[in-house]
């Protein structure tokens, strides 16, 4: 190998004309070192024709951010042990994708055979010193399933084993600078899901860092309560639950189908018609109106 191919950094090709640099594994370097074999990288780069460039430093590499955005590269995110960046070298207008858009929230409805819904209230956050009690919520973590981020936070917050029984509901929350002014995540829109969870014991152990107290509350309790019926949305909410309760046959929900994605990574499939119709290919227009379900069944009640 000649001279000039050490000064090339050994990039994989990505499905859109670019290159993708992983340096995470890469022994520290010097500034210099860095900003020569960049700069060979980028005019190899430009001559073969390649669009969108990626390069991800680990936090051990931070030093070299500098050299980079001084080259043309910006910030796309960053995680705990690494930073990417990208740079758009071609001629063409720029297609690399924007950073996630969305953070996902999900909720759990929890039911006991006495029509009782598992509720907590909360030491810290937006619920604090309100006196209201709300159903137990997180944010899902990073390469979590809808599903497990919502078994998960049941068992944390009140100590409860429990297993997925369908998807309620699906909410997508926009942008509000007003109101979200002081959040990190000013940038982002948020989507939440309230699964129905069925939980394997009723013994409550709650989380004594995040939980102030936690209870079963009859569910016509918790869906009067006076929050509950001033804020819209959450009117709505407690709504769905409540019919959910009284009518799971008229509202199923969205069940869980384990197939895998075109990787090969298994991944589940959310939907409101039976898993055979869906196998077998079969679906009508009904089952597929995720909002004709939501307003015909849930929120009309006249």
């Amino acid at each position: 190998m000649d001279s000039g191919a050490h000064q090339i950094f050994n990039g994989k090709e990505d499905n859109y004309g670019g290159v993708v640099v992983n340096l995470m594994e890469m022994e520290p370097m010097t500034a210099q070192d860095f900003e020569a074999k960049l700069d060979g990288s980028l005019k190899a780069w430009k001559v073969q024709g390649k669009k969108g460039i990626w390069i991800k430093l680990s936090s051990q590499l931070s030093s070299l951010v500098d050299s980079a955005i001084k080259r043309g590269f910006t910030y796309h995110h960053a995680e705990n042990e690494y930073v990417v960046l990208t740079s758009w070298i071609s001629e063409s207008p720029s297609t690399i994708p924007a950073n996630a858009s969305h953070r996902i929230g999900i909720g759990a409805f929890v039911l006991n055979k006495s029509r009782e819904v598992l509720v907590v209230q909360e030491i810290g956050g937006t619920f604090k010193g309100t006196g209201v009690w709300k159903l137990p919520t997180g944010v899902i973590q990073e390469g979590e399933d809808i599903w497990t981020g919502a078994v998960r936070e049941v068992e944390e917050e009140t100590g409860l084993p429990a297993s997925m029984t369908c998807l309620i509901f699906i909410i997508l929350l926009l942008v509000s600078r007003r109101e979200r002014h002081q959040s990190f995540f000013e940038r982002k829109s948020s989507i939440f899901f309230l699964c129905e969870l069925e939980a394997s014991n009723f013994e409550i152990k709650k989380q004594d860092s995040e939980i102030l107290d936690a209870k079963w509350m009859p569910i016509e309790e918790y869906v009067h309560q006076p929050f509950n019926q001033k804020k819209e949305m959450f009117r709505f909410m407690a709504n769905i639950c409540l019919k959910r309760s009284q009518e799971k046959d008229n509202y199923a929900g969205f069940s869980t189908v384990l197939t895998k994605n075109s990787a090969g990574k298994e991944s589940y499939l959310y939907c409101s018609i039976d898993h055979a119709d869906l196998l077998n290919g079969k679906c009508d227009q009904a089952s597929t109106s995720l909002f004709a379900t939501l307003f015909h069944k849930c929120f009309c009640f006249t």
